[in-house]
Formats: structure tokens, sequence, C-alpha cells
């Protein structure tokens, strides 16, 4: 069992988690053509899908853990999401040696931010949440 407290925290966690998603989705809407041209330089195939569903990802998760729905399942998927891109994006090891810098530290944030989305996905979102609310159901 949770304190008001602590589910006011987690609130305020899941918020801070969620906001990155949304602000990245939105402004992969309002740049599409550049979003598909990293994309493809990162040589992914479909790279106007992959821009898409990249964005149904990050906006739809991200809305979906500040809600609190469904926050366990998308903590997973968006764990899985920024480790994926951190590798395929931000790969330090590789990178020339005036990037390696920036890129580690983007890597690092990366797994930074999927170990928030798993610890969210082992203790759930707390009473502040709709899934809280469909358990009461």
């Amino acid at each position: 069992m949770q304190t008001p407290v602590q589910n006011s925290i987690v609130l305020v966690g899941r918020i801070l988690l969620g906001l990155i998603f949304i602000l990245s989705g939105f402004g992969k809407i309002g740049g599409f053509d550049g979003t598909v041209g990293y994309i493809a330089s990162a040589h992914l195939p479909l790279p106007t899908l992959v821009a898409a569903l990249t964005i149904v990802i990050e906006l739809g998760g991200g809305l979906a853990l500040v809600t609190g729905f469904f926050t366990r399942q998308t903590a997973v998927v968006l764990a899985v999401f920024t480790v994926l891109a951190g590798f395929i994006f931000h790969a330090f090891w590789s990178a020339p040696a005036a990037q390696q810098m920036m890129q580690q530290i983007n890597f690092l944030k990366n797994l930074s931010i999927a170990g928030g989305m798993l610890v969210l996905a082992a203790f759930g979102p707390g009473t502040i949440s709709v899934d809280a609310r469909r358990s009461l159901a």
C-alpha cells in the first residue's frame, strides 16, 4: 500500500517521464520530413513507416504514462523503444571523435530513461491513475 505522498510522487514521475515522449512525438510531427531523413540516415528500412510508428509510440506512450493508462505495459514498451533508439541513434563507440562525448551522454540518458520505465513497470502507476480507477470497477 502506497501513502498519499508516494502516490503524488509517482504521478509527478509519470508526468516527467511522459513529457519527453510527448514533446518528442509532437516535434517529429512538425518536422516529419527531417525525421524520415534522420531515420533513413541510420539505414533503417521503410523510414516513413518507422517515423509514423515512432510518433505513435512516443505520443501514445507519453500520454498513457501521464494518465496512468496501461502503465506497466506502456513502460515496458517505452523501455525497449528507448534502449533500441539509444543503440541505433547514439552509438558513441562508432561516432567520430568530435561527437563521441555528446553521443555517449545521449546514450546514457536513454538507458536512464529506460531504467525509470522499468521501475514504473515493476511498481505501477500509483492510485492517481486510470489504471487504479479501472481496477476499482
